[in-house]
């Protein structure tokens, strides 16, 4: 059977050549036109690609080849033009409370996304300023944290400054890697708005709570605070929270620094003052008596980096003891300085009235949520007016410019001389 198709196969092909020729011409035809079909189309893609890179450079050409392999790498948003892309020109802030320190740190008040670092002696009120900011922040619906390693907050002072207690997350950690990992987590999520860490100097090693008393741990708390502020420095960017650090200061002995050299340093190594974007230093300048009674403290808050703003300025104000700052004391210093409120003696002349005394002045503007708001508003535009009015004399060079050698021997006057 096999025999006979073959020989039919055969019989058929030399009976009838053209058949095979005329098929074997059509494949042929076909394949031909394939061929030029998807030339056609890659000449055409490569004469669309030449006509869209014809006006760039070389150079241009380059970039924008390397800007899209990172971005096919790395993902969209990797890398932009600053000047084209939509984040907001004006940095977003949490007001401390205090109207003065608002106006000196530039912008309104502590950037959101970026680390804020408050040190100072004992009873400065590092702990009553973070609170006060911590209440702002409620004020606007934002969720806190207050990492309290140092295990001595007072709720019924936090409640007294303004913080409401049962929206105001407390961690008590154990050791120093706990906190600040618990830190990491809250960050990454996204969703709170102030991280007070109080302090630096209690956050423990874990490494040193295991050792014997007396043992010596070098720069183990510095290499924790490193290592940890190098993680959480992305991180506070993408979710825009305040991470708010208190310290210590501690004295320090002259050995190479020699004359002259800083007599404080701060806890937990040198990491923290370059990734803080606000530092501000806080001390008590005087006490505020009622009689024989000390009902309060004078403090000078000077800013002593500054990010946003020019750094150097001071802002003074007045902690009265178990209510925080008093920003009606504030208001009239302020006031009495910058000639909205007039002082004779011990009477003071507002809105067409007479008080005698401080408090009855305070009590006042207590009261009166309206002349208060206004005098605040007077005191915005005059010392935003001021602002603007240095930095056109600046600019027209009518101020000459002094170098003045620091009297003071503390840790911010010598990093500016330095500087």
């Amino acid at each position: 059977m096999a025999r006979l198709l073959r020989n039919a196969s055969s019989l058929r092909s030399y009976m009838f050549p053209h058949l095979q020729e005329s098929r074997r011409g059509l494949l042929g035809t076909s394949t031909q036109l394939c061929n030029f079909a998807t030339k056609g189309k890659k000449k055409s893609k490569s004469d669309a690609s030449d006509s869209g890179e014809e006006g760039m450079s070389k150079k241009d050409l380059a970039l924008k080849l390397a800007l899209d392999q990172i971005t096919t790498s790395f993902g969209k948003g990797s890398i932009m033009w600053l000047g084209r892309s939509v984040s907001p020109r004006h940095t977003p802030v949490v007001s401390t409370g205090s109207f003065s320190l608002d106006v000196a740190l530039g912008i309104g008040g502590l950037p959101k996304g970026r680390v804020v670092e408050i040190y100072g002696p004992e009873a400065s009120g590092k702990t009553t300023l973070a609170l006060h900011v911590i209440a702002e922040a409620q004020k606007q619906g934002g969720y806190c944290v207050f990492v309290d390693a140092e295990h001595a907050l007072d709720p019924t002072l936090a409640e007294a400054i303004g913080v409401k207690t049962e929206n105001l997350l407390l961690s008590q950690p154990d050791s120093g890697e706990q906190a600040l990992s618990l830190v990491d987590t809250l960050i990454r999520s996204g969703s709170v708005d102030v991280v007070v860490v109080d302090s630096v100097a209690a956050l423990v090693p874990k490494g040193e709570l295991d050792g014997e008393m007396g043992d010596a741990h070098m720069a183990m708390q510095a290499r924790l605070m490193s290592q940890a502020l190098r993680k959480l420095s992305h991180s506070l960017s993408l979710s825009q929270t305040i991470l708010i650090f208190t310290n210590q200061v501690r004295s320090k002995l002259s050995t190479f620094g020699g004359f002259g050299g800083p007599s404080e340093v701060t806890c937990g190594g040198n990491a923290l003052k370059f990734y803080a974007s606000v530092r501000l230093n806080i001390r008590r300048i005087g006490l505020v008596k009622k009689g024989e009674e000390t009902v309060g403290s004078q403090v000078l808050v000077k800013i002593v980096k500054n990010k946003h703003a020019p750094p150097f300025r001071t802002a003074e104000f007045e902690l009265e003891f178990g209510k925080g700052i008093s920003r009606e004391a504030e208001l009239i210093d302020l006031g009495c300085k910058h000639k909205f409120i007039t002082k004779a003696a011990s009477f003071y002349y507002i809105d067409n009235r007479n008080f005698q005394g401080k408090d009855a002045l305070k009590k006042y503007l207590a009261e009166n949520v309206s002349s208060r708001d206004e005098l605040t508003k007077k005191l915005r535009e005059k010392l935003m007016d001021a602002e603007g009015e240095d930095g056109k004399e600046s600019v027209d060079g009518d101020s000459v410019e002094e170098i003045v050698a620091s009297d003071t021997t503390d840790e911010e006057a010598v990093t500016a001389a330095e500087a």
